[in-house]
């Protein structure tokens, strides 16, 4: 592989994987160790929520998996790829071909349409979109009536939704999901939880969503727990009652 963005990928490679991360800010006293040696594979065509107590490392571990913040030390993989020996310009083309992004706060740009901000990602890659793909995502996540409103024009779940259709209209191997419903209400949060679903079941998406409410981790196939840095639990099949006994044990 060269610095560039990969052009293949090793045969049945995982859809991310970390090996021994580690991510430590600050020195001496002030020493802070986010990351303490993180050993987790996230499959294809899976859906994974991360939780643990404030400060846990969550967030760190999704950002680092993602290539938005480089580790002190240790592997992250992307469908096999070492990101860590992408140059600049082949991790942005890495996160722009392969990674979607859906964050706690949108992240649309204030002064594009709604269908402006879902084409962006082609838009910057110098892409065109595919009709037919961006027709069914606006369909299925209910915005064909607001493609041509601002995001102060449209309430906190259309925004998301449409944060949502701009994270996949790429069709990325792996959507990274920080938080998607904390801002909103439960509807809203209910059908924002239930599209990621069928995202996975019905078009083999593999998503990894940091969050902290047992019930939307209650949707994803497999549950991580995160405590000082570490992953120190997982479950499997998760209800919600199941994931609120796991967190009491953590503490949170």
């Amino acid at each position: 592989m060269t610095n560039g963005a990969p052009e293949s990928e090793p045969q049945a490679a995982p859809a991310a994987q970390a090996i021994g991360l580690c991510k430590t800010y600050g020195t001496g006293q002030a020493e802070v160790h986010a990351l303490a040696g993180v050993d987790v594979t996230f499959a294809r065509g899976r859906f994974t929520a991360v939780m643990g107590p404030s400060g846990s490392g969550k967030s760190t571990l999704m950002h680092c998996m993602a290539g938005l913040d480089r580790p002190t030390s240790g592997q992250s993989l992307i469908s096999g790829h070492d990101i860590g020996k992408l140059d600049d310009a082949g991790l942005t083309q890495l996160r722009r071909d392969r990674i979607g992004f859906v964050f706690q706060s949108f992240n649309l740009v204030p002064t594009l349409s709604a269908e402006e901000n879902i084409k962006l990602p082609a838009d910057l890659a110098g892409r065109k979109v595919d009709q037919a793909w961006l027709d069914y995502l606006v369909s299925q996540l209910g915005i064909g009536d607001r493609l041509g409103h601002r995001p102060n024009e449209m309430s906190g779940g259309q925004q998301q939704r449409v944060a949502c259709a701009r994270a996949l209209i790429s069709k990325p191997d792996l959507i990274f999901a920080d938080e998607p419903t904390g801002n909103l209400d439960s509807n809203a949060s209910a059908g924002m939880l239930a599209f990621l679903r069928r995202s996975v079941d019905e078009l083999g998406q593999s998503i990894v969503m940091v969050t902290h409410d047992p019930r939307s981790a209650a949707y994803a196939d497999r549950v991580l727990f995160l405590a000082d840095g570490k992953v120190v639990d997982e479950l499997n099949k998760p209800t919600a009652d199941l994931v609120l006994d796991k967190m009491r044990g953590l503490g949170a």
